[in-house]
């Protein structure tokens, strides 16, 4: 215990550490929210891919595992193909004007301050139930490395996110998602071939996994519907994440995001190809457990060396921080730019900007907590909020950021009727629609495609100058 507490400590320190060096930094609002617009291709594809990474990953993707197989290992084949098309469609015309913020590219390109506000309504609810999927998940973690109540490791949790943060802006999320990346590959790389030494084999541990869930290699353990609308939330939730979109602003120029994408493909391949073999073990080691969001957690303390032990947790710590951290970022530049400054003080000193960011993020992060605190949110596998969270960004936002770059008669009054059509489907296909068949994602974004297009076409067209930045002439003519 001792050994573990004190490599979770320094890697705390780090983290703080790094924030206190990314505030000596900032000296303005465009490096609080996006870097300065300076970053290099391998901080860029590293923060991309770390914020992709969340629990999601290292306890929900191995929590689903363990309950349905490895059908659902599938489901990453997406993110390369997702990544591969941003870069190749969507960055180009995305960064041709450099913007703050995913509100900020509505409002310009939507010439509509209502878009605006409604992008960032949108943001700032979905991102409440993203962060709250992640601050459970410490919470699990905090439980079984430090023995603390679940609550105390939430706020605990909580806490060290928002200081980091708080004081360096998006440069020090973006400094502690590339240690938290490589903390991620060097805490997996080391504990598979433990985990299938313990196993007595590579043969042995599949073996022991088949014998304890015999649907681990068959399409049983979850309806194809399912599994193939999952797979599509998190393809078309890649497109409209603003929390990855706005790396793009953050990265130097399109050589360098094009490097970045593939470097961001290399990481996230290898970290999901560890993942899934990890998922095996816990099959094998733990065929009883009341919930699959154990698994992870148990594998560490209980197969694992002490210290390996605790790295392989602190990698999984450091998946949720490079997500909560690009969310607490996102959410709160919503309120503070997208909000306060652009729309109730477009006055604000520079001074002033500064502390309301601050200020945003802090509320971001602390509402969440204080939901769960009230037994509001909570309960679902920690991959299932994942997937609603992808659903809900697929549903509202993908279309206006393609179509918006790729259809210059996209208006101001489609994007509006898409961004809340779809997102209300969406939400109201996961209160009373048949999830066991059919993500969410999947009428959500027909509903936002319908209202897209066909409002578009039965309302003006967009001026000239509102789309000209976005589209050569000759896409005009």
């Amino acid at each position: 215990m001792a050994v573990q507490m004190a490599i979770f400590v320094m890697y705390f320190l780090v983290l703080l550490g790094s924030g206190y060096i990314a505030s000596k930094l900032t000296k303005g609002t465009e490096d609080f929210y996006i870097a300065g617009g300076n970053i290099g291709w391998a901080l860029g594809g590293a923060t991309i891919a770390a914020t992709q990474m969340s629990s999601g990953l290292y306890i929900g993707t191995i929590g689903m595992m363990y309950k349905v197989g490895w059908s659902f290992a599938w489901v990453a084949l997406v993110f390369p193909v997702a990544y591969w098309a941003m870069t190749a469609v969507v960055a180009p015309r995305f960064t041709r004007v450099k913007k703050l913020s995913l509100p900020d590219f509505i409002a310009s390109r939507y010439y509509s301050n209502t878009a605006r506000a409604i992008a960032s309504i949108i943001i700032v609810v979905s991102f409440v139930v993203y962060i709250q999927a992640q601050i459970v998940a410490g919470g699990l973690i905090a439980n079984i490395i430090f023995g603390l109540p679940q609550v105390t490791g939430m706020i605990l949790f909580t806490a060290i996110l928002l200081v980091y943060t708080v004081l360096g802006g998006m440069l020090a999320v973006i400094y502690n998602d590339f240690i938290n990346m490589m903390t991620m590959l060097a805490g997996s790389f080391i504990a598979v071939p433990i985990a299938i030494h313990y196993a007595g084999g590579f043969d042995n541990l599949i073996n022991y996994a088949v014998a304890a869930n015999p649907i681990t290699f068959t399409w049983q353990g979850m309806p194809p519907s399912l599994l193939f609308s999952i797979a599509l939330a998190f393809f078309l939730g890649a497109f409209g994440r603003p929390e990855q979109l706005v790396r793009f602003y953050a990265m130097k120029d399109m050589p360098t995001i094009r490097r970045g994408i593939a470097f961001t493909i290399f990481l996230v391949g290898a970290a999901h190809l560890l993942v899934f073999i990890l998922a095996l073990s816990s099959s094998a080691f733990f065929p009883a457990l009341p919930t699959g969001d154990m698994a992870m957690p148990l594998i560490a303390r209980a197969v694992l060396p002490p210290a390996i032990g605790a790295l392989i947790l602190a990698s999984v710590a450091a998946a949720m921080m490079s997500t909560v951290d690009s969310l607490l970022m996102v959410a709160g530049t919503a309120l503070s730019h997208d909000i306060y400054t652009m729309l109730i003080n477009p006055k604000a000193t520079e001074k002033q900007k500064m502390w309301v960011a601050r200020l945003g993020v802090v509320a971001v992060g602390v509402l969440p907590l204080v939901l769960l605190l009230s037994g509001v949110g909570g309960g679902d596998l920690v991959q299932m909020i994942v997937a609603l969270f992808s659903a809900l960004m697929g549903a509202g936002f993908t279309l206006p950021v393609v179509l918006g770059i790729l259809w210059p008669r996209a208006n101001k009054e489609g994007a509006i009727a898409s961004m809340v059509g779809g997102i209300a489907t969406a939400f109201l296909w996961r209160a009373f629609g048949n999830t066991a068949l059919l993500d969410p994602v999947v009428p959500g974004f027909l509903v936002a495609l319908v209202l897209m297009v066909g409002v578009s076409l039965m309302t003006p067209a967009p001026p000239r100058e509102a789309i000209e930045p976005f589209f050569s002439d000759s896409s005009l003519t």
